[in-house]
């Protein structure tokens, strides 16, 4: 029997923390947190610089995790009070949002003073030493002790609270035996090459952090809404659903509506990467943020201006830049380790050639302590976080949402992608093309089969009702729904059925003339139900839902990438292999939602299996893929339950997101043999001699500028890239 998962004890709490901007922050933040009793879920992300964290407040209190954090060195600034859970979209607190708004340039950062500070203080000791040379070392040694103070305190607060092995140990012990050993003035150096190393890690998270603030402000401040004395402006925070708001040409949408009258081009480009504007007229939804390019709209509004697409688009995309990829997470294990050992390393190279050789203390001391700052993890740290953050970035400004550095790192390594048929691969809007009226009229079976499908929001009984319209539809009782087989419902006393030709022949054996019929609709590519009153035929619907413009190339560009294609289906077989040959691709059809899960099951032994869908229907093939992707439209379950969401609806969105998957991972491997690389490299020349201690703390700060700048290429990612099969 499966046990009962745990409910989670207190409040969600989310915190910002402008000082946490870079990936040894975080990590040490999350590190010191994660040992306090009464706190859990701990989750940070400096590029968003968030802090979420779920507190029982009877063991400790917000207060306290403040006043920890501030000790720490890393003040919070603003908070948004307890959620309801995980899921909750915290909001920042007004001088929160007023920061990230509105960043301080780089010289008026806490680190950005850091490295004016140090630098001034090398340059003043420079001079001093070139005016009154007996005094240049002094005043090295007087720089160095200033500069590293502050990180000596912070490596003092660290260990105190359970984390003594960090990049300011390292760098503290470095400049501090520099200066014991006679060597101030390159332990000056080190200092200010330490501050400029970490600024650039700044720098590189606040790139990330405009995407997200350009999100954040596609949404316009203020909106025209129409009432009985004419239009007015008010803030977009004032709108309720039901209001009615106008949309001038060249405007932008205040928030996520319907279209009530006039018809115009509407630029979604901002929120779902089409670069091409789409046409909206009445009973078109349109989004927060898309802009009317040519004529005036006027649209009910259907969710306030903090829920619309493009707000939780911007809060899911913080979120996924706080969610680790399992190769972030074994990087961070990795480094755990690899410094106190770095750090045990360096301290025999201190003593063991004097002691066992009789080597000269003072150089081999020193060749320690340029072993102490080539083990400085930054760049290493760095390489997946700044990667995963970009191509997060990256892909939301494509209309490609990726929820989580997980999913990123999974997606590309899928060897088969099952795609539904409807609304994935074709337009989701099928057309009633033949009527075949097998007793009364043609119209007769349309009325009797609209008032069945009438109220259904699936596709095929919605063009149905759409083909009645005129007819006298009458109204029905007792609707009924038998999933993927028949929809039942009491018509003017009779109990009538719209029903697949399978579930049909289940019921009674359908007259050879009739499946002859049906035969050759659906060797046509057509859908074809049968309309049954109780068990006898009295007519057959058919309807063809055309394949997307896009839907064969998606299947080319997946193939060139190596990827297998399969399209599950619920239609009859003819009808899927009419589809699947026009596309090329494998079809498996008359699968039932349990089919679906069973069929992705099985591809998952051959290996990574993404399932595309709407995320309704499909909702539990989804949840058994190795990742779930959700097609178009934005709706609410597919922004809230899939991996990945294709914002702009088309089938291409698959490939593009594999391609942004193997582009990211293969920067990742990149950025970490830089880091590595770089590191060995100077390991061996500071062991032979060769180099000393700046050069040691230039091997991490080059190594950070270069994962610095792979990462940032990232945001200039293009789809079609890809190699072949990689």
């Amino acid at each position: 029997m499966a046990l009962a998962r745990p409910t989670p004890v207190g409040a969600s709490h989310e915190l910002y923390v402008p000082d946490m901007d870079c990936a040894d922050c975080a990590r040490k933040v999350e590190a010191a947190l994660s040992r306090v009793e009464g706190v859990s879920e701990v989750s940070v992300s400096f590029a968003t610089r968030r802090l979420r964290l779920r507190l029982d407040e009877s063991l400790v209190s917000l207060a306290d995790v403040e006043r920890r954090l501030a000790y720490l060195g890393y003040p919070p600034r603003g908070q948004a009070g307890p959620t309801a859970g995980a899921a909750s979209a915290a909001q920042p607190s007004t001088d929160a949002g007023r920061d990230e708004q509105a960043p301080d340039p780089w010289h008026r950062t806490s680190k950005g003073r850091y490295v004016i500070a140090t630098g001034a203080l090398l340059a003043l000791s420079a001079l001093l030493s070139l005016a009154f040379p007996p005094l240049g070392r002094w005043g090295f040694a007087a720089a160095t002790l200033l500069g590293v103070a502050p990180l000596a305190r912070k490596a003092w607060t660290s260990a105190r609270l359970g984390e003594p092995f960090t990049i300011s140990t390292l760098v503290s012990l470095a400049a501090l035996g520099a200066v014991g050993i006679g060597e101030a003035a390159e332990g000056a150096v080190v200092v200010f090459l330490f501050a400029v190393g970490e600024l650039l890690e700044g720098v590189a998270a606040g790139r990330a952090r405009a995407g997200i603030r350009a999100l954040a402000a596609l949404a316009p401040k203020t909106a025209l809404l129409l009432d009985g004395a004419g239009t007015r402006e008010v803030p977009v925070e004032a709108l309720r659903p039901g209001d009615l708001v106008r949309v001038l040409p060249g405007s932008r949408v205040p928030a996520d509506g319907t279209v009530v009258a006039g018809t115009a081009g509407v630029d979604e480009s901002p929120v779902t990467g089409e670069s091409v504007p789409a046409a909206k007229g009445p009973g078109d939804r349109v989004f927060a943020g898309s802009i009317a390019t040519d004529a005036a709209l006027s649209v009910r509004v259907d969710a306030p201006a903090g829920e619309s697409t493009v707000a939780r688009i911007a809060h899911l995309v913080a979120e996924a830049e706080a969610s680790k990829a399992p190769v972030a997470r074994f990087i961070d294990r990795f480094s755990r380790v690899y410094t106190p050992a770095a750090m045990l390393v360096a301290a025999l190279v201190a003593v063991a050639p004097p002691l066992l050789l009789g080597a000269a203390w003072e150089s081999w001391v020193y060749r320690a302590l340029a072993l102490l700052l080539i083990a400085c993890p930054c760049a290493l740290v760095l390489s997946v976080p700044a990667a995963v953050t970009s191509g997060i970035s990256a892909g939301a400004r494509r209309g490609l949402l990726v929820k989580g550095g997980a999913v990123l790192e999974a997606i590309g390594g899928v060897r088969t992608v099952a795609f539904d048929k409807t609304g994935t691969l074709t337009e989701g809007r099928p057309r009633v093309t033949d009527v075949v009226a097998l007793a009364g009229t043609e119209d007769e079976v349309l009325r009797l089969a609209a008032a069945v499908e009438t109220g259904s929001s699936h596709p095929l009984a919605k063009a149905i009702v759409e083909r009645a319209a005129g007819l006298d539809v009458p109204p029905a009782q007792d609707a009924r729904s038998v999933a993927g087989r028949a929809v039942t419902a009491e018509v003017e006393g009779r109990r009538c059925a719209v029903a697949s030709p399978r579930h049909a022949a289940e019921l009674a054996p359908l007259p050879g003339a009739v499946e002859e019929r049906i035969a050759a609709l659906e060797r046509e590519g057509k859908t074809v139900v049968v309309l049954l009153q109780d068990a006898a035929p009295l007519g057959l619907i058919a309807l063809r839902d055309e394949p997307r413009p896009d839907a064969a190339a998606a299947v080319s560009r997946l193939a060139r990438l190596g990827v297998r294609s399969v399209m599950l289906t619920g239609d009859n077989a003819r009808t899927g292999e009419a589809v699947a040959l026009q596309l090329g691709l494998e079809a498996r059809s008359e699968l039932l939602p349990e089919g679906k899960l069973a069929a992705v099951e099985e591809l998952r032994r051959r290996g990574r299996v993404a399932m595309v869908g709407d995320g309704i229907n499909d909702a539990p093939a989804m949840a058994r893929a190795d990742v779930a992707v959700a097609m178009g439209g934005a709706t609410d379950l597919a922004l809230e339950t899939a991996g990945a969401v294709v914002l702009r609806g088309e089938a291409t969105g698959v490939s593009d997101l594999v391609e942004l998957s193997r582009a990211t991972m293969r920067n990742v491997r990149q950025n970490v043999a830089f880091a590595l690389g770089l590191k060995a490299v100077f390991l061996v020349t500071t062991l032979l001699g060769v180099t000393g201690l700046w050069p040691a703390v230039l091997s991490d700060t080059g190594a950070t500028v270069l994962v610095t700048a792979n990462a940032l290429r990232l945001l200039r990612f293009e789809p079609g890239r890809q190699p072949r099969g990689a």
